[in-house]
């Protein structure tokens, strides 16, 4: 990560990867999340004139599936980072910095339609006790029905959006220029 300062235009960090770089570059600690948040969560943009969400509907649903979470209030403390969506039940789902050379997304909008089911059956037949249906997910909450996808024009914006707006329009031609 120390590296990447220096080296690399902007870093897109996705899930453990979000916490990690959260914590490393601005002290910002996870703390643990019992149950594990699992399931597809709407999520309201703050910054709609942001061209992360160059033709987002004014919420979007994403994916989560994880153990741990930071607060709206971590970020809002924190004068280097930019809170830019976020779940009134799944909490923080977008952060940058404001300088736009970080991102940090705890959703996966890149999962697959089974990615969850598939996550799901496989703690289920390890016998954990704990594991709860992913919320919205299953149709009827019957984990015998295929899920039905909510979240993939989110996933092709949200890359095709960074990778145009962060990375290729605004990496300097000479890496020399990264600062």
């Amino acid at each position: 990560m120390e590296w990447s300062k220096k080296h690399v235009h902007c870093t897109f960090h996705l899930c453990w990867g979000a916490f990690a770089g959260l914590y490393y570059h601005y002290g910002i600690q996870k703390r643990d999340r019992v149950p594990k948040l699992s399931g597809i969560y709407k999520h309201h943009i703050l910054n709609k004139k942001s061209p992360l969400f160059r033709g987002f509907d004014d919420v979007y649903y994403a994916p989560h599936s994880r153990a741990t979470e930071i607060t709206r209030e971590q970020i809002l403390e924190c004068p280097d980072l930019e809170l830019m969506a976020e779940s009134d039940e799944a909490g923080v789902g977008v952060v940058k910095s404001v300088d736009s050379r970080q991102f940090f997304v705890t959703c996966h909008a890149e999962y697959d339609a089974n990615t969850l089911a598939l996550e799901y059956n496989r703690d289920m037949e390890k016998g954990l006790t704990s594991v709860d249906l992913p919320i919205n997910y299953f149709p009827d909450d019957d984990p015998t029905k295929a899920p039905v996808v909510t979240w993939r024009s989110t996933g092709q914006l949200l890359y095709s959006n960074w990778l145009n707006f962060y990375v290729y329009q605004s990496t300097p031609y000479d890496i020399k220029d990264i600062k």
